[in-house]
């Protein structure tokens, strides 16, 4: 079994600030080490179901986060951005039988993280067909293109909801849960084990009751915090400003979608 992990820093347990995030702040260290210790515990998972191969994305702010030597040997790490329109799901392809999300986080506009967001913060906000789309949703559109599962999801509650209202065959994992500007989080032991154990869970199961089946259309607007980027990015192909601040993409393709999301970042 050949297992795709993609890892995020916002949806792993007590990262609760902007500067728990950053390469070079105080902070950002012990996160750094969590983040690791959650995919090196999605690796164990997918090797006790199996997996033979595992390609892990270092998807958060540099794309150098995770601690290479602490990932099992049957690990490949991909450190840094190509940039491909892929972005956080980079490399992936037919050949994986699943993938694994970790450390992700609700979407931007979420009252349900501290550190809600979409792909980057000049967006206030991201809709696919009238939904508030997430880094999760987008990301396993792109799997259901490639026909790859996502089985799991670990991150914080607000997501896990997210998660199971979209397919409830995913199986999750909350790790903390967004009250205004605070977190409560599980113990970063505890954290690490239900990851573990739920990831061999996932993929022992039926993966294609996970698989997602995408739509016959996309409508992807993006709601910008400055009216400025609004106006740059509708003169991209096919696009068309909606509002001062809001632009609008149609198409049929999602990897048409992707592309568009990949430059207005």
């Amino acid at each position: 079994m050949k297992v795709f992990i993609s890892a995020d820093i916002e949806g792993i347990t007590d990262v609760t600030d902007w500067d728990e995030t950053e390469l070079g702040k105080a902070d950002y260290d012990r996160a750094r080490e969590q983040m690791t210790a959650e995919v090196v515990a999605a690796c164990e998972g997918a090797l006790q179901a199996g997996a033979t191969e595992i390609w892990v994305k270092d998807a958060h702010g540099s794309g150098r986060n995770i601690n290479p030597a602490k990932l099992p040997r049957e690990a490949r790490l991909i450190r840094a951005w190509a940039p491909h329109p892929f972005m956080m799901m980079q490399e992936l392809d037919e050949t994986f039988q699943a993938a694994a999300l970790i450390g992700y986080h609700s979407r931007a506009g979420a009252n349900t993280n501290p550190l809600a967001h979409t792909m980057t913060g000049a967006f206030a906000r991201v809709s696919i067909n009238g939904c508030g789309a997430s880094e999760f949703l987008i990301n396993t559109y792109t799997a259901a293109m490639l026909r790859v599962p996502v089985a799991l999801v670990s991150g914080d509650k607000g997501l896990c909801e997210e998660v199971a209202g979209l397919n409830p065959a995913i199986g999750t994992v909350a790790v903390k849960e967004g009250v205004g500007n605070s977190s409560i989080n599980i113990h970063p032991d505890l954290a690490v084990n239900r990851i573990r154990e739920g990831v061999a869970k996932a993929l022992a199961g039926d993966l294609s009751k996970c698989l997602v089946t995408l739509p016959a259309l996309f409508s992807t607007e993006i709601q910008f915090k400055e009216h400025s980027k609004a106006y740059t990015y509708s003169f991209y192909p096919g696009a068309k400003l909606k509002d001062p601040q809001a632009v609008l993409f149609e198409h049929q393709d999602y990897y048409e979608v992707l592309r568009f999301l990949f430059f207005a970042m």
